[in-house]
């Protein structure tokens, strides 16, 4: 991950669901309109949550956000992922 890069949108899965690091960052290029993005993944253990949480990183510059999310809340949809999303910016 680039140091310029921010976290931008955090979600998790359904309790069944997974998405391959590859197939997210597609998905997040497409819905950003960018390649300089990065995506991350953390089980949190030891808390009440027994699913991964998913970060979407990218340039603090990316323009129009809610647009991005937009096309990004299509994009989990298209792929049949429930998809809990939370917007950081």
């Amino acid at each position: 991950m680039s140091q310029h890069h921010i976290a931008l949108f955090t979600f998790t899965l359904g309790s069944t669901e997974s998405i391959s690091p590859d197939a997210l960052r597609a998905m997040w290029v497409n819905a950003s309109g960018s390649g300089n993005v990065s995506v991350g993944r953390k089980n949190p253990e030891g808390t009440w949550r027994d699913r991964p949480i998913y970060t979407l990183y990218a340039s603090q510059s990316l323009a129009n956000l809610p647009e991005v999310e937009h096309r990004l809340r299509r994009a989990l949809e298209g792929a049949h992922l429930h998809a809990t999303l939370t917007g950081l910016h």
